[in-house]
């Protein structure tokens, strides 16, 4: 037999820059699927009974179907953060580790979510929408009136690395940060005079609210038609946790009849949102295409991490991030 067939065979659900899978040369036999889709793909589904291990973007389901399929699979990689697209519990009963890529994407996410809420809060998707259908006829001293960060309440969702981050770069901006978390973050309330509210006071009170949660059972349409009624007429959602977070149909009603001032989303329910959504029309609603992460430093660090929860996978180590370690000990 030769020695390239006798390497473990590894499924790359979508295509990804040559350079960032170059770890990966000599060490395992790759098949990888299209540069795009939304789903795991079809034309890997016969690979699967030989397949030892899957680099997965978060499109893809990898559910009891998919491991079913794949006796052999000994590890998962996912490249991304969030692991709500694989059925951690499936894997865990089999024995399978699923790596993750934390604390890479931090100050990308952070710094799209500050350029999302400064486009929001100065309104430029409507003067920019203007001024290109030549309604910007003159200097307008009462036109495109917006929010001024300075002085302004943050309410950040979710205190995590990624909400924590977002505090620090607006409290440059002069906001006031108020947050809702499961467990307090003293340094932030040391150190921005951060306070911890509940989720209720948080909406209540703040000009914008910015979404930082995982997507659970509990997050799911958190943010539906009452919690937008809780809201200040003027506030600002911003959403660059998951889709699913947020009620689209509430939220397109809240923006539509002015119960909230606008939203700015990096992230939807369905993704992508299909170019004929109600949302799209709305000049109030900025949707950007979960860019979140997207800077080359970022991208190729969470490759390299990802191929390297895959190749220890495959050598039956401890992944450098598990989010299923109990598997390995």
């Amino acid at each position: 037999m030769d020695k390239k067939e006798e390497l473990p065979l590894v499924l790359i659900t979508h295509a990804l820059p040559g350079e960032w899978l170059s770890s990966l040369e000599g060490k395992c036999r790759t098949l990888i699927g299209p540069a795009e889709g939304n789903r795991f793909p079809e034309e890997l589904l016969d690979a699967l009974q030989d397949t030892e291990g899957i680099l997965a973007l978060l499109v893809d389901k990898i559910d009891e179907p998919i491991l079913k399929a794949a006796p052999k699979l000994r590890v998962v990689s996912n490249f991304a953060v969030g692991v709500d697209n694989v059925d951690i519990a499936a894997c865990t009963r089999r024995g399978i580790p699923v790596g993750n890529t934390p604390g890479i994407l931090t100050n990308a996410t952070a710094d799209l979510t500050l350029a999302l809420m400064l486009a929001a809060a100065r309104k430029l998707p409507q003067a920019t929408r203007d001024a290109r259908d030549g309604k910007w006829k003159s200097w307008a001293p009462a036109g495109w009136l917006g929010l001024e960060l300075s002085g302004a309440v943050l309410g950040i969702v979710g205190m995590g690395k990624i909400g924590s981050a977002v505090a620090r770069r607006a409290a440059g901006f002069g906001m006031s940060i108020v947050y809702t978390n499961l467990i307090p973050y003293p340094e932030i309330e040391v150190s921005l005079g951060a306070r911890r509210v509940s989720l209720d006071e948080l909406l209540a009170i703040s000009d914008i609210v910015s979404l930082h949660v995982p997507l659970t059972d509990e997050t799911r349409r958190m943010m539906d038609a009452d919690a937008f009624l809780k809201m200040r007429p003027g506030a600002i959602l911003v959403n660059v946790a998951r889709g699913p977070v947020v009620d689209m149909d509430a939220l397109y009603s809240a923006l539509s009849h002015g119960t909230i001032a606008a939203a700015a989303l990096d992230v939807t329910d369905p993704e992508p949102l299909p170019p004929d959504h109600p949302l799209y029309a709305l000049p109030n609603c900025l949707i950007v295409p979960h860019i979140g992460s997207a800077t080359d430093k970022t991208r190729s660090k969470m490759a390299e991490i990802a191929c390297d929860n895959l190749l220890a996978g495959l050598r039956g180590a401890k992944l450098p991030f598990c989010v299923n370690p109990e598997v390995i000990a």
